[in-house]
């Protein structure tokens, strides 16, 4: 199993930019996939971006691809997000998510983005 700590979360001004962190321990070595999602309240968990640990491909969801930067450090086993010109309408809890090769799926215990307008 993996663990997740995610890092980073907190209130920012509208306009403003925050950096996400994401440590994942336990067994890293059979990592397949790791991914941020996101959920506001009232409103069900959406995918925000994710790297296939194996070949580093990121892919981004429909609305972070613009503004949101997915990165990582391989020797931390660590992903950072990146987000800039936050909206209000970002406001949410910043899930880390990771998936190994057994078909195992963790989760962090997520990190509060508050924007303010």
């Amino acid at each position: 199993q993996v663990q997740l700590a995610e890092s980073g979360g907190g209130l920012v001004q509208s306009g403003g930019s925050l950096r996400l962190s994401c440590a994942a321990s336990g067994s890293t070595f059979s990592l397949y996939d790791m991914a941020w999602y996101r959920q506001a309240p009232g409103k069900e968990r959406e995918f925000v971006a994710g790297i296939r640990w194996t070949t580093g491909n990121i892919r981004y969801g429909y609305f972070a691809k613009d503004r949101f930067t997915l990165s990582r450090d391989v020797a931390e086993t660590t992903i950072f997000l990146q987000m800039n010109s936050l909206q209000p309408e970002d406001t949410a809890t910043y899930y880390c998510n990771a998936e190994t090769n057994y078909y195992e799926v963790s989760w962090g215990q997520g990190t509060q983005v508050p924007i303010s307008s």
